[in-house]
Formats: structure tokens, sequence, C-alpha cells
């Protein structure tokens, strides 16, 4: 009960039904080996793929040492350094969360105490810089982290491409002419040409459209884009969120509220396929039938969140992203499968949605999502795209 505790609080979802299930499935296969206890355990307790590295992760250090689960009481440790191997160094950095739930906060031991202690596991508490939270993936982040990234992002600076209107204003500098204004001016001074009066195009930032996958393989990215998606919102600029998983549902009210922990919240519990299967395609025929008329236009620029892992054919895929693409001034994906060096785009749905838009860029850390800004304020001269 306490490894599921340990797996519970660092991330994975198993509830009592799952400790229940455990208890009854290790009665009858026994506990004769190790092998077959793991794979008991991770048949009770895994229930997407994407869990199985932290699972093997919180059972290698957990049950690796019969001491060492009363020892991780006494701890405060981010980050663990083991002198016999606990854990390896190419799996500390995937070991933020699942370290907070080993070795939760405990009482020091007294100053006074005459013999030092054996030192089995070295734990030092690192603070991350800004530079480094910045550069930290979501997925890894651990608690602290996650908290001060959703700060960071509170206190983001947004600015948005300004776009000409057909309506105008008073300009001061020589363009189009104000002969209203102009002749009011030759009225005052009898009819003579004192000064000519100029107008110039009002200008109004761009319309923005969110559509974000919260799939099983997206919800931890998802989760913080929305707060990204909220700060958005607060912005000067005209926004609309959706999400999508196996249908597709509209948050942008949802959004509106002032504080960001609430209205994601509200998001998580208005939305019924929330970490779920994905259906991309149905989601974009869904939104291109129903909504794009009411929330696109020719001006905006639409947010595609999602890694692009559709299963079946992909000739509808392609079509809806066509159709998409022509219905708005600019499209961007956002992939967290960029955060790879080694990213190919050779899935069949990354390949069908790669030709129909106009950058394809990584949103997997705060520096992607500073990086986005950036483009968000400047008009894209020469779009970036992936074949």
């Amino acid at each position: 009960m306490h490894f599921a505790r340990v797996l519970r609080a660092a991330g994975m979802p198993v509830g009592t039904d799952s400790i229940q299930l455990a208890l009854q499935a290790l009665s009858i296969a026994g506990l004769e080996t190790k092998a077959d206890f793991r794979a008991t355990l991770a048949a009770c307790f895994i229930a997407r793929a994407e869990q199985r590295t932290l699972f093997d992760q919180a059972f290698d250090l957990f049950w690796r040492d019969p001491d060492l689960a009363g020892r991780m009481m006494a701890m405060l440790l981010p980050k663990v350094q083991a002198q016999q191997g606990l854990l390896t160094p190419s799996s500390q950095a995937e070991n933020r969360r699942l370290a907070q739930a080993l070795f939760p906060e405990s009482r020091r031991k007294s100053e006074d105490d005459s013999e030092p202690d054996k030192i089995d596991i070295d734990a030092t508490l690192t603070f991350s810089e800004r530079e480094i939270l910045r550069g930290t993936d979501f997925e890894t982040m651990s608690a602290d982290e996650w908290l001060e990234a959703k700060r960071a992002l509170s206190d983001l600076r947004l600015a948005f491409e300004p776009l000409p209107t057909r309506r105008t204003q008073r300009a001061a500098h020589p363009g189009r002419t104000d002969w209203r204004a102009t002749m009011s001016v030759m009225v005052r001074h009898g009819g003579e040409l004192w000064d000519m009066r100029w107008r110039k195009p009002r200008e109004r930032n761009a319309p923005l459209v969110v559509l974000a996958d919260i799939s099983g393989s997206m919800s931890r990215y998802s989760r913080m884009l929305l707060h990204f998606a909220h700060t958005l919102a607060r912005a000067d600029t005209r926004v609309e969120s959706f999400v999508f998983g196996t249908r597709l549902t509209r948050t942008t009210r949802a959004l509106r509220q002032r504080d960001p922990d609430a209205a994601v919240a509200q998001v998580v519990r208005d939305v019924k396929d929330w970490s779920g299967g994905t259906r991309i395609t149905a989601s974009l025929h869904e939104f291109n039938q129903r909504w794009a008329r009411r929330v696109l236009s020719g001006r905006a620029t639409v947010l595609l969140i999602t890694d692009g892992l559709e299963h079946g054919e992909t000739q509808a895929l392609a079509f809806e992203m066509e159709r998409l693409h022509k219905s708005c001034r600019r499209l961007l994906w956002l992939n967290p499968l960029l955060r790879y060096s080694a990213f190919e785009p050779k899935a069949a749905g990354i390949r069908t949605m790669l030709p129909h838009v106009d950058q394809f860029l990584p949103a997997h850390n705060l520096q992607s999502l500073e990086q986005l800004a950036q483009v968000l304020a400047h008009a894209a001269d020469a779009p970036a795209r992936l074949h």
C-alpha cells in the first residue's frame, strides 16, 4: 500500500480499486519470484504504456533494499545521488516527481548526536535557477518546479502582431489625406490651406484560436499549455480555445476566469475524455464543420497543439488540415515530440499534417513557450516548414 501511495504521489492514477486488485492478484500469483511480483503489480497499477518508465524506476528504487522504505521517510530529496547505484545517472533526470514522492520532508536529527551516522544515500537539495527551469521539460518537472513554471507563465509579457483594419484614425505623418479635417481647417482660416490632415488604418491585434490535444500522451503538456492559453486570454486580444481527445470541447468560457488554477480545473471537470484516446481527424472535422465560420476569419492565427500520432487512414486528415489552413491566416503546430534532437517525421499522421502548417514549433518547456510568444508578436516573413 505504501508503494501504491508513492506511485500516486509521483503522478500515476493509482486508485483504491487498483490496490485491492493487486492484493487479490498477489494472493493468487504468490511471492515466489521477484519477476512474478513485479509483473503482478505492473498489471494492476499500469493503465497506459507511458506509465511503464515511472513504474520501473519506482519499483527498482523502492524494492532494492528491504530497509530502504524506512529511511525514505526521513529525508528530503528532490535529487538523489546513490553511492551504491540505487539510481543510475541516465534516470536521474526523470525522477524529480518520483524523488519527492519517495522522500517527503521530515524532521532533521539533533546536532548533539555524538556518533556520526553512516551515509547510505547522499541527499542534496538543489534549487533550479531560472535558466535551468526554462529548459526543464514539463514532463520531468517536480511539483515545486511546476508551480514556479506557472508563475513564470503568468509573468510572461505578451505582444501580438498588429493587423490593419478597414477603419482609420488620425495620423501625425503624411499618408492618406483626411479631407474632412482638412476642409474644417481651411474654413477656420478663411479658405486658405494652412495645414493638411492625415489618416492611417487602425490596427488591431490578430485573434487567436487554440486547439489543444488532451489525450494520454499529451495530458501533462496540455495542462501547462492551457495555463499558457489562460495567459493569452488575459492579454489584449480575442482568444478562442478548444480541447480535443475523442471529441471536441469548447473551453473559452472556462478559461475566462481570473484564477488560472481554477480555470484549468474547470476545464478538466468539463471535459469528459481528458487523458483518454485521440481522434485528430474527427475532432478537426467537427471544428471545421461547426466552429470555423464562428470563430475563424482570414485574420486569425491557429495554435494546433498535438503530437500528430493519428491512427488509420490519413486521407481524411489531409483534407481537414488543408481546410483548416485555408480558413485562417497562419497555422502554427506545437508538438512536444520536437524535444527530441533525433526527431524525424516518420509517423503517417505527422507527415500528412506537415505540408499544411506554416510553422512547426516545440512546446515542451518554458523556453519554447517564450519563443512562441515572440513568433506571435511578429509576422512570419518566411514560414518554416519541416518536410
